[in-house]
């Protein structure tokens, strides 16, 4: 056991306790302790490596076997007082909402619960008699917020994810200040039952991670149907093919600082180097974004002012006023924005028709925490000009880390696209950070080619024309003869008892509806069957009968479809002309 440091990351975190090389004891007791403003309440040290203790004997296979994880503290856990980042309303709930238990029972270990803008009203992360947050870069300047203390839980290395919350940009704001990873999902996709409402018809439960790849591991576990949640949504997988393609703005964008603007053109080259780009234009979600702040603050007020009224210790006037102020808007200004944001959403489906995402930057300036005291109010809204009308127009959006502005601060880009596109977005989020994973999509069906639909070859188009994309180039296992069949187009694989060999193959991933129209264009005799890989896996795949292939003939031994191509290119090539 022990011997060097490991990386605090879901990743390294699993490899390190799975290899054998840790304990999640051992990295529990190793766990830094800062105070605030980063904490509001912290697992007691004894309960904490008690739990991590228990770990120990558990099942290392679990999916979050052992890692520390911190969650908002408008988020229940039972046990822990619930503050919302307000003193007076701090109260001890009996249930754990249901996805942090998801977390725990996943393997999870659950350090605490993080300092945020009082009831998640900000974007700065200042607005907290906890104290006010600042970005790990800089010490002048704001953490943003409202998931301000999760934000930095992580990029402080005192756990390996955080769980926040995200209205008006909550989730996405605060990882652009710290470079992290902000998923910012699909509403109703995580559970907010047990959670503090800002404005229930919008909320939803972030996840601040150090990478893509973590974040999908933890979207995986978190999301669920919850039927006692009114606002949960069961998982609708994507029909849009993907294409590589991300939109960009057509027309320049207004910043608050020229560091951004620079930060933001040199996001632009990068996308370049990655992705093909199409312009469009973006001003029907720019105007959308001031009327969250507009009539949605008459649902914070209907969700929070009676919280209000006992005048809780610890109030901060900026989010009283706030909160109060929605009670001046009239039901037809409600239902006015409400038609305006449908309008705008109309107007903007041409956005995604061509495009796999919509890259945008984070935030417009990265303002000093004394320019929030001169201007709490106007600060924060500018601040959500490119995050608000996110959860108002029903997108999914992924923060991610960018190039870094000329002064060293952090420049953070976004990544949107219509509900249930989250692991699609995760995909070309570990494409845009130059990981190397693979983020799969729930429901997808994995599939095993081994002739003329592999990528390159003349078929492939069949599977990326519906939204198919590569996992693996792989083998199959040493069980098969692979034949070419007459007509020299298509290649048969056929599973023998005796002298089987391993051939090429890749393996794909798309729609269980995608596949169905595949294979009504695959013709006898060959079929849909089962394929076994060369690491004992089996998955779907492209099979013949054995009877299909009779009299075709047998290039087993040239080890695939694509070698056999080359031979016969070959033989074409040498073949005499036949002219004089």
């Amino acid at each position: 056991m022990g011997g060097g440091r490991v990386e605090l990351s879901v990743r390294a975190l699993l490899g390190a306790y799975r290899s054998g090389r840790r304990r999640p004891s051992e990295v529990a007791a190793s766990l830094a302790e800062h105070d605030a403003p980063v904490w509001i309440t912290r697992v007691p040290r004894d309960e904490l490596l008690r739990a991590a203790a228990a770990l120990d004997d558990a099942d290392p296979s679990l999916p979050l076997y052992g890692v520390p994880f911190a969650v908002k503290d408008n988020i229940d856990v039972a046990g822990l007082p619930t503050t919302a980042g307000c003193p007076g309303f701090a109260h001890v709930p009996r249930e754990t909402a249901p996805v942090v238990q998801r977390l725990l029972d996943a393997g999870g270990l659950l350090v605490g619960k993080t300092n945020m803008d009082q009831f998640a009203t900000g974007l700065v992360g200042t607005r907290s008699p906890y104290g006010a947050c600042s970005s790990v870069f800089d010490a002048a300047r704001v953490s943003g917020g409202s998931s301000s203390g999760s934000a930095l839980a992580v990029a402080l290395g005192e756990v390996a994810f955080a769980l926040g919350t995200d209205t008006a940009g909550s989730g996405r704001v605060p990882a652009a200040y710290n470079e992290l990873v902000g998923v910012k999902p699909t509403r109703g996709l995580l559970s907010t039952r047990g959670v503090v409402p800002a404005c229930a018809s919008l909320d939803c439960v972030s996840i601040l991670a150090c990478d893509a790849a973590d974040a999908a591991a933890i979207l995986d576990v978190a999301a669920g149907p919850d039927p006692g949640d009114p606002w949960s949504r069961a998982f609708a997988p994507p029909v849009a093919p993907r294409r590589g393609v991300l939109a960009v703005p057509d027309a320049p964008l207004r910043f608050t600082e020229p560091e951004a603007r620079t930060a933001w053109e040199l996001a632009l080259v990068r996308a370049a180097e990655r992705f093909t780009l199409v312009p469009v234009d973006v001003t029907p979600l720019l105007e959308a974004a001031p009327l969250l702040y507009a009539a949605w603050v008459a649902e914070r007020t209907a969700d929070l002012a009676p919280l209000l009224a006992a005048e809780p210790a610890g109030l901060d006037p900026t989010v009283a006023a706030i909160i109060r102020g929605g009670a001046q808007r009239s039901a037809v200004d409600v239902f006015d924005a409400v038609h305006r944001v449908a309008e705008l959403a109309s107007s903007a489906r041409g956005i995604w028709a061509g495009a796999d995402a919509l890259l945008l930057p984070t935030v417009p300036g990265h303002p000093t925490l004394a320019q929030v005291r001169e201007d709490p109010v106007g600060v924060n809204e500018a601040l959500g000009r490119f995050t608000n009308f996110v959860n108002l127009m029903d997108l999914a959006a992924l923060a991610l880390p960018g190039p870094r502005r000329p002064d060293g601060l952090p420049g953070g880009v976004t990544l949107l696209a219509p509900a249930f596109h989250d692991h699609r977005l995760l995909a070309l989020g570990a494409a845009w950070g130059g990981e190397h994973a693979e983020i799969a999509e729930p429901g997808g069906v994995r599939l095993a080619v081994v002739g003329a639909h592999m990528s390159g070859l003349a078929l492939n188009g069949q599977l990326t024309d519906r939204g198919a994309r590569r996992v693996a180039a792989t083998r199959t296992a040493a069980a098969y003869r692979l034949f070419a069949l007459p007509g020299g187009t298509r290649p048969g694989l056929v599973r023998v008892a005796q002298d089987g060999a391993s051939v090429e193959a890749e393996v794909w991933e798309l729609a269980p509806a995608a596949l169905g129209e595949l294979l009504t264009q695959v013709p006898a005799p060959l079929a849909l069957g089962r394929v076994e890989l060369e690491d004992g896996e089996e998955i779907v795949g492209f099979v013949c009968e054995a009877a299909g292939a009779a009299g075709a003939r047998d290039i087993t031994a040239l080890g695939g479809w694509r070698a056999y191509l080359a031979l016969d290119r070959m033989a074409v090539e040498d073949r005499p002309s036949g002219r004089v």
